[in-house]
């Protein structure tokens, strides 16, 4: 039995131009793995190639050569065998906002083959577990931009399909609901789905997923474990706020960590070369300590991407 769950070999993309212009390579020969169950990262800056990808992937664009499978069906050969086994989350949204959000979900149902019958407990349950049964009978537009965002979702999970393609998912959703979104992501994965994610947050990227790819210029210029990804900068800085004031004598049992107090909820992390947000976040909770929010005090994903292009 195939283990593999997307699979890409010398993925190759050209946007063609009109007249005798030499068209635009979107993809330059990416080869990639991702495995059933993984949790996978897809980063790099706007413009590196990272929607092309996921548009071969979920059918939508057509590749100019290479292989691309998914659950170990070409792409190209069976497009409606391989999209029945994908859920896609795009970036903007495509819903109809004047339709209601329990049909939105249903008519989406419909495109893979089920029965309105099929489809109505299905509803009933990944809106649900988003938090917007509540909102069912309400008309999308009425919606913030964080339930629009799970709504998403939602529809991409209607099929329960085996890999879900997450492009920004939390693109304009605040802290808390962002948080939200990760447990239910986490518990997905936790029961089999493959996801992969494209992200600008870089520490949604380590929260999440064991493993990611470096994408620019339409190359994959660095693969691996987040911990390795994360090697490669010399020095990365978070502020964590708590939920409550720090004590100082919280602060002193954190020593081995190198903490910066900003104001009394408010500390600055600087993580050594190799170490991780997870690890730090674990023993400074140890402590007491509940931290509410992590920001950035620079982008860290840019640092990574500077570093890393650089090279390239």
């Amino acid at each position: 039995m195939a283990t593999t769950a997307l699979k890409v070999e010398d993925l190759k993309k050209v946007y063609a131009k009109d007249g005798k212009q030499k068209g635009t390579e979107a993809l330059k020969g990416v080869s990639l793995e991702i495995e059933k169950g993984e949790f996978f990262a897809l980063l790099g800056p706007n413009g590196a190639g990272k929607s092309t990808l996921i548009g071969i992937l979920s059918g939508l664009v057509l590749k100019s050569s290479g292989i691309a499978e998914v659950a170990g069906i070409d792409i190209s050969a069976h497009p409606a065998r391989a999209k029945a086994h994908i859920g896609l989350v795009p970036q903007e949204f495509n819903f109809n906002i004047f339709e209601k959000v329990e049909d939105i979900v249903i008519d989406q149902a419909g495109y893979y083959g089920l029965t309105r019958a099929e489809a109505i407990p299905r509803t009933e349950k990944v809106l649900k577990d988003l938090g917007l049964w509540e909102k069912r009978a309400v008309k999308a537009q009425a919606l913030s931009g964080g339930m629009k965002r799970r709504l998403m979702i939602a529809r991409a999970l209607v099929h329960e399909p085996e890999i879900l393609l997450l492009d920004e998912p939390t693109a304009g959703v605040d802290v808390e609901l962002r948080r939200g979104m990760w447990d239910f992501l986490r518990v997905l994965n936790q029961n089999g789905t493959t996801i992969i994610l494209t992200t600008h947050y870089l520490e949604e990227a380590e929260m999440l997923c064991k493993r990611a790819a470096i994408i620019n210029k339409g190359q994959i210029i660095e693969q691996g474990s987040m911990k390795e990804l994360l090697t490669k900068l010399n020095v990365v800085s978070l502020l964590l706020d708590s939920a409550e004031p720090i004590t100082d004598a919280a602060l002193v049992l954190l020593r081995e960590l190198q903490l910066e107090r900003v104001d009394e909820s408010t500390i600055k992390l600087t993580l050594k070369p190799g170490q991780t947000v997870n690890e730090a976040i674990r023993k400074i909770g140890a402590t007491g300590i509940q931290i509410a929010n992590i920001r950035n005090t620079g982008s860290r994903l840019e640092e990574v991407f500077v570093n890393l292009i650089e090279k390239d």
